[in-house]
């Protein structure tokens, strides 16, 4: 794939997928995984008293010791694996897309490097007004490297995810050890230079140490096997991921959501490899809950489902990803920080989780109401544009969107 330069935008004649042509699996994945973002992230907004293992305040109610070690066990290094895991069956969706529509190879790496690198772009502009946390950064970057991996043969893709879990374990495990962590800034101009700064490192080190590669490439894994496009075709094999990824993810996961929860107190060396089993558990998981969600698009096209109802509404948010992950800094951001209103000053972690479940469902209903409109998504819209050009962002007619991992 060469890199030397970035072309400057073309007009590819690429629309969004019709919604008949849209897989149900990824879109309700995206959707509820927007969820755990949510829960997962609002943790970094409180303030105000000491911070313990996990990132969360030390101390609480027992509603709120209970509901971390639910969190920690069930969404917590769990949401990010599943959101790179649809990361990478998308980019393997694009591609495919791309060379069906006739693209020379030469424009086809262009195009798909133009979108990696206006993705760093996005999460740069995120990161900078509302949330350090940003994880488009390192996806878009990190995507360049699966772009590379897309083709090569499957036990290379494994060496290359084994590595990157070793990694994320040691990773995972020093940072556990290190519990100081700096009281955030009152000041918006000063909390702006300070995002920007923990943004760059989280992308760079992200990138180079490959934090979410692992996931992305058994995303490209379950893309190439059509475990999301033809689940149906699967099931065995969908409910033996399922069920061992959620016997993974519990196993490695609960003892140290009870050292989060403040229920046990092991020692540091003991406390950090917990740590670090439950990050890298947190891909079984991931891969469970795709497969989880396969399953159930699997009963849907078996019932000749159409898409209403509940299923309809959580895919109108999965279509709607990248939109809806920004809003939920738009919300989040400016109500808890130190340097907005502040209301995540003291505040406790069972209202913070409650907080973040409440916001996901404002985007539930964003996202509804753009599709009964028949719009697509904002943001969907200018990556697609800045991507493709402007005579893609208005082909297709208002009736699909262009999702993140998409």
């Amino acid at each position: 794939m060469d890199t030397r330069t970035v072309p400057a935008a073309t007009t590819v004649a690429v629309g969004p997928t019709p919604r008949a042509e849209r897989a149900w699996a990824p879109d309700l994945a995206r959707g509820a995984v927007l969820l755990g973002i949510a829960l997962a992230n609002v943790s970094i907004y409180l303030h105000g008293a000491d911070i313990g293992a996990g990132g969360r305040p030390v101390g609480g109610s027992v509603l709120d010791r209970t509901l971390d070690v639910v969190v920690t066990t069930f969404v917590n290094d769990r949401s990010r694996p599943m959101f790179a895991l649809l990361f990478g069956f998308g980019l393997v969706t694009m591609v495919g897309r791309l060379t069906a529509r006739g693209l020379a190879p030469r424009e086809r790496r262009r195009v798909l490097l133009r979108r990696q690198l206006w993705l760093v772009a996005f999460g740069a502009v995120h990161a900078a007004l509302l949330f350090e946390g940003d994880i488009l950064g390192m996806y878009g970057v990190t995507g360049l490297v699966v772009l590379l991996l897309l083709h090569r043969r499957p036990r290379v893709l494994v060496a290359w995810g084994t590595a990157s879990l070793v990694v994320l374990a040691l990773l995972f495990g020093a940072f556990d050890a290190l519990t100081e962590v700096p009281r955030p800034p009152t000041d918006y101009l000063v909390s702006v230079v300070e995002r920007v700064a923990v943004w760059v490192v989280g992308v760079l080190g992200g990138t180079l140490l490959m934090l979410v590669l692992a996931p992305m490439l058994a995303g490209v894994a379950m893309a190439r096997a059509g475990l999301l496009d033809r689940p149906w075709e699967h099931l065995p094999l969908l409910r033996r991921l399922a069920v061992g990824g959620v016997v993974l993810g519990v196993v490695g996961g609960l003892p140290y959501g009870l050292v989060v929860g403040e229920a046990w107190e092991p020692g540091i060396v003991t406390s950090a490899v917990l740590a670090g089993v439950h990050a890298v558990t947190g891909t079984a998981m991931g891969v469970a809950y795709v497969s989880l969600f396969a399953l159930w698009a699997a009963h849907l096209h078996r019932t000749g489902a159409p898409r209403r109802g509940a299923p309809a509404v959580l895919a109108a948010v999965g279509e709607r990803s990248l939109t809806c992950y920004l809003l939920q800094s738009v919300v989040l951001a400016p109500l808890l920080a130190p340097w907005g209103l502040a209301l995540g000053d003291g505040l406790g972690t069972a209202a913070a989780y409650g907080t973040a479940l409440t916001v996901w469902l404002v985007t539930v209903g964003v996202a509804w109401a753009l599709a009964t409109a028949g719009r697509r998504g904002p943001a969907e819209v200018l990556l697609r544009r800045l991507t493709y050009g402007p005579r893609s962002a208005r082909s297709g007619g208002g009736r699909t969107a262009a999702p993140l991992a998409a």
